[in-house]
């Protein structure tokens, strides 16, 4: 296992760099909410290409009229929301309202393929009159993402963008590697390690003895790379995991410290300040 996904939960979004985003899949009530006043703009446009469709085929014979109507309808429920869902890259009017977006399963926005795959078969789970909502409401009940078919043909599920960003508290110095930690040469770790690392320390607790003690020995191994000397024998691995980290986070605390020491004896004051 790639040590640069350590840590990374399975429901979470994980870039191309293994930087793992606290956008969560949006609720099933929400996505109702967003599913019905899209419903709703759509239904407004349905209904004005219907009025308009009846003007333009009083005079045309029944197969004309129903073309007319058939076009017209294509419009509102597939070309309108592929459209839409494609310039905003995964936003239709229901989840720009309600705070949610849908996006690739590997994280990255959808495009013209992805929106109009949910479209045409939004159709049939959605709009078809004996149906309606049914199957898509169905799968999503069941589906741990919330997906419904249309986001299982296309590899897209729904995320709420709207969320509090909460605050991970740092890794702390264990008291018997303080010494080690503070005396020893510690580099700075590659970006992906060290979230990788920080992740683990995080969700260490929820993890099965045997994955913990797994994922904590490989990370040890990728992380003492960047140390010498290595630490006493015997410390606990996740404890010289949580002990780099803390005193890279002291060291570099320190350094830009000084950094802005040095600018402000340096630099004049900012007279527009």
């Amino acid at each position: 296992m790639d040590s640069a996904t350590l840590g990374v939960g399975e429901d979470d979004l994980v870039t191309g760099e293994a930087v793992a985003l606290d956008l969560p899949a949006a609720g099933l009530g929400m996505r109702v909410l967003s599913g019905a006043l899209d419903l709703f703009v759509a239904g407004v446009v349905l209904f004005a290409l219907f009025w308009l469709a009846v003007l333009v085929t009083s005079e045309a014979d029944d197969a004309v009229a129903a073309t007319v109507f058939l076009t017209a309808t294509v419009l509102a429920v597939v070309v309108l929301p592929t459209t839409v869902e494609t310039l905003t890259r995964g936003r239709s009017v229901g989840k720009a309202a309600t705070g949610l977006r849908t996006v690739r399963d590997d994280a990255g926005p959808i495009g013209f393929r992805h929106a109009l795959t949910r479209a045409l078969i939004g159709v049939v789970e959605i709009w078809l009159p004996p149906l309606f909502m049914a199957p898509a409401f169905t799968c999503s009940l069941f589906n741990r993402k919330g997906k419904r078919f249309g986001d299982l043909a296309a590899g897209t599920y729904v995320v709420r963008e709207r969320v509090r960003p909460q605050l991970v508290i740092p890794p702390q110095m264990p008291w018997q590697l303080a010494s080690w930690a503070t005396t020893a040469d510690l580099a700075a770790l590659p970006d992906h390690l060290a979230m990788a690392t920080r992740q683990f320390l995080a969700r260490a607790g929820q993890m099965s003895p045997a994955a913990r003690t797994q994922l904590s020995q490989e990370l040890l191994t990728d992380v003492l790379r960047y140390a010498a000397p290595a630490p006493p024998p015997g410390s606990h691995p996740e404890a010289v995991l949580a002990a780099v980290l803390a005193d890279r986070r002291r060291r570099d605390t320190e350094r830009l410290q000084r950094e802005d020491q040095l600018r402000r004896r340096l630099m004049p004051p900012d007279t527009l300040a």
